[in-house]
Order: C-alpha cells, then sequence, then structure tokens
C-alpha cells in the first residue's frame, strides 16, 4: 500500500475553495464588500505568484470565523458547499481518487485552505484524512488565530512528516498531485510527482524534470 496525496484547489476541484469563500462572504454581506474583496483578491495574486506571506492572509482569512457562532458558520458552509463547491466537482478527480482506493493505497489531501472550508469538500471526495491550516478553537469558537504549522510551500513537508512519524507511514511508492508551484518542496519529496492543470511555471519544472503533466479538466 501506497501513500497518494493530492492538493485540493485547482488539483481535485476547478477553483479555489479559499478565495471562493471569501468571494462567498462578500456575496452574503457578512463582510465590508469593497475592502474585504481588494484584500482577498491581492492575496490571492500573491498565492499564485508564489510570494503569499501566508501568516498574514490567515490573519486576514480566519478573521470573519471569529465573529459568527459555530451553528452559523455550520450553515453557511452547507449553502457554499451547495452554490459554490458543487459546480466546482470534477468527474476526472473522482475517478483519479477512485484508482488510487481500488490500488489499496492511502488517499490523503494535504492543503494550504484552513480546516474549517476544506472539511466538507474533502468528504464530499470520500477523502477522510487531510492536512490543513488548522484554526485555533477555544470554548467552541474560532478565535481567529491558526494553530500549529501553516500547511503552506515547506509547511506542507514539515506538516506530513509529523503525520507519517504518527502515523508509522513511510513515503515508499507515495504520489503527490498538485497544480501550483508553492507545492515543489512536496512534489520533490516523493517518488511519484504528478502535475495536475499546472500553472505555468510548475508546468516549465515539470517538463524539466520529466514530470507527469495530466488534465482532470479535459
Amino acid at each position: 500500500m501506497a501513500l497518494a496525496i493530492f492538493d485540493l484547489d485547482n488539483t481535485l476541484i476547478a477553483g479555489d475553495s479559499d478565495h471562493s469563500w471569501g468571494k462567498f462572504l462578500v456575496a452574503e454581506q457578512l463582510v465590508d464588500a469593497q475592502q474585504f474583496q481588494k484584500s482577498n483578491d491581492q492575496f490571492y495574486a500573491d498565492y499564485v505568484a508564489g510570494s503569499l506571506d501566508i501568516f498574514a492572509y490567515l490573519d486576514f482569512s480566519l478573521r470573519p470565523l471569529a465573529e459568527m457562532p459555530m451553528a452559523e458558520l455550520h450553515r453557511l458552509h452547507a449553502k457554499f458547499m451547495q452554490q459554490v463547491i458543487a459546480p466546482m466537482q470534477l468527474p476526472k478527480a473522482k475517478a483519479l481518487l477512485e484508482k488510487h482506493r481500488e490500488a489499496g493505497d492511502r488517499l490523503l489531501i494535504i492543503t494550504a485552505t484552513n480546516r474549517f472550508v476544506i472539511e466538507p469538500i474533502c468528504l464530499s471526495l470520500g477523502v477522510t484524512e487531510f492536512l490543513s491550516a488548522d484554526p485555533e478553537i477555544i470554548d467552541g469558537r474560532y478565535t481567529g488565530k491558526v494553530s500549529g504549522t501553516p500547511t503552506y510551500k515547506e509547511g506542507k513537508v514539515i506538516r506530513l512528516q509529523e503525520w507519517l512519524e504518527q502515523q508509522s507511514e513511510t513515503l515508499e511508492g507515495s504520489w503527490f498531485y498538485s497544480d501550483s508551484i508553492n507545492d515543489l518542496p512536496l512534489l520533490l519529496e516523493v517518488d511519484h510527482p504528478v502535475t495536475v492543470d499546472p500553472c505555468d511555471r510548475l508546468k516549465a519544472e515539470a517538463e524539466h524534470k520529466q514530470w507527469p503533466i495530466i488534465s482532470l479538466r479535459d
């Protein structure tokens, strides 16, 4: 049994769930529309460029979670799943996951997006093991702070190594699928790196290293 690891945003779904959640909050008139949208778009542009300050972004993106009770957040997320995430689902992504299940591989999603946003998405894909940015919860409410190492760039490798030790797992025969240049550190760690609808910088790396380039959108 090998470990099959997947990025989530723009890999297993046709969009970025984190950025889309911010847009959803604007549409629901739960945040200051003009300023929040501007910041949300700028942080996403920084992410695409590979220059995101992950701690500044998490301070921004987790703040709205701290301003609402948990029950209201879950109600909103159910609406978000139906209206925003459902149209992003990719039949080829689900087929790829099933291929690895049938091979007996252990499936793991690692994403820089926070756990509140991604957990229902991962479960909708039938993946129950995932690593993400973990929002701090105290007395049943989000605090707006992150707990532990964010799963971004080298942080994904750090968190994966911790998980491997806890699970008594190894990377022997492992796979990792991603679209983003931000995931280059983890792509270099696995036995079978695969780029999925990659950004231009990752596509260039993949061509240079002769890594597979696939699409789950064609």
